[in-house]
């Protein structure tokens, strides 16, 4: 059996994988396409990055595994009409991302993103005002707009767009700070959702999930469907207290489109992670707005992702080679 892998990994991955096919693989680590292509033809496998032309001259491929979770810059007509099994690595990143989400969430609710600018000016200014911070005479026997400034979680909705693995973790980061939490999925009938999850509908009844959630956060990943979905029509369904987070892909959100949502207080808030264009140009208006958070596409970063990733390769190269069932198969018509 014949396995490529493109682009070459480090030798103590390729070492790892060897190790997992215990003689029972030909690995063929191509530093570049035209080992690629010279090597392609009898391949019964192909790690990494697969192009049109490598397809064209494969004529055994029967497995491709994608180094990325994404697949909208991977997948080409050729390959999604190619009877080959096509593989990603989702599951690596869903609790890294999850917290970065909840990083976005306490920030809102606590005003740290206020702070931290505040911090930068040297500027002693609690949110509500000087004016109503509880005298140490009285205590806090009445809510004033000190305690209004604040957003308690439990009283709060979360709305997660897109019920994969991501969208799942977020649920249950969520659930554990009191907050309410529903979905919607694209497929919702095939989606087990954490437990204490009240329920995941289809994106056929998004308008109504979205006029009663505090929090919106995007888990989805880029499709044919999801590009540009989420537009100033989208926006005017929100309430003007809900907080909007992307954290899934930059090309699901008009950004413009967010910014006049922002401006016009059409929502009270929002937090990127993934961008229309990236990165994000140095005088785009989001910069300069008070109630967004910007991060320069960072959720996925953790010391703890490039050993699931290698896990993930070593589980289903075994796989593979001992005819069973492949993890995290792609339909690739939908692009994950």
């Amino acid at each position: 059996m014949k396995i490529l892998i493109y682009p070459a990994v480090e030798p103590e991955r390729l070492a790892s994988l060897l190790e997992k096919a215990d003689g029972r693989a030909e690995f063929v680590n191509c530093a570049t396409m035209d080992e690629v292509l010279a090597n392609v033809a009898d391949a019964d496998a192909y790690l990494g990055k697969i192009t049109p032309e490598a397809l064209a001259r494969a004529g055994n491929l029967r497995w491709v595994q994608a180094f990325t979770v994404s697949l909208e810059h991977y997948v080409f007509p050729e390959l999604i009409e190619h009877p080959c099994v096509l593989t990603n690595m989702r599951g690596l990143f869903s609790d890294v991302i999850a917290d970065q989400v909840m990083g976005y969430v306490l920030c809102f609710a606590r005003n740290l993103h206020i702070y931290v600018r505040q911090q930068i000016q040297h500027r002693y200014e609690p949110a509500g005002g000087e004016s109503s911070r509880v005298n140490n005479a009285y205590g806090p026997a009445v809510v004033n707009d000190m305690d209004r400034a604040t957003i308690f979680l439990p009283e709060t909705s979360m709305l997660v767009v897109g019920m994969g693995a991501i969208g799942c973790e977020i649920a249950r980061r969520a659930m554990a700070f009191g907050i309410t939490v529903r979905g919607v999925d694209e497929r919702p009938l095939s989606v087990t959702p954490p437990e204490g999850v009240e329920g995941v509908v289809g994106t056929d009844r998004i308008d109504e999930e979205l006029a009663r959630a505090r929090w919106v956060v995007i888990a989805a990943p880029h499709t044919p469907h999801t590009e540009g979905w989420f537009d100033a029509a989208m926006f005017a369904k929100m309430n003007p207290d809900s907080y909007f987070i992307n954290i899934g892909r930059g090309a699901i959100v008009r950004l413009a489109d967010l910014v006049q949502a922002l401006r016009s207080h059409q929502i009270a808030g929002a937090a990127l992670d993934v961008f229309e264009t990236e990165p994000l140009p140095a005088d785009h208006p989001l910069w300069d707005i008070t109630e967004c958070i910007v991060t320069p596409h960072t959720a996925g970063y953790s010391t703890a992702i490039a050993g699931r990733h290698l896990a993930v390769l070593r589980d289903n190269l075994g796989r593979f080679l001992s005819g069973e069932e492949l993890k995290n198969v792609v339909d690739k018509k939908v692009w994950y």
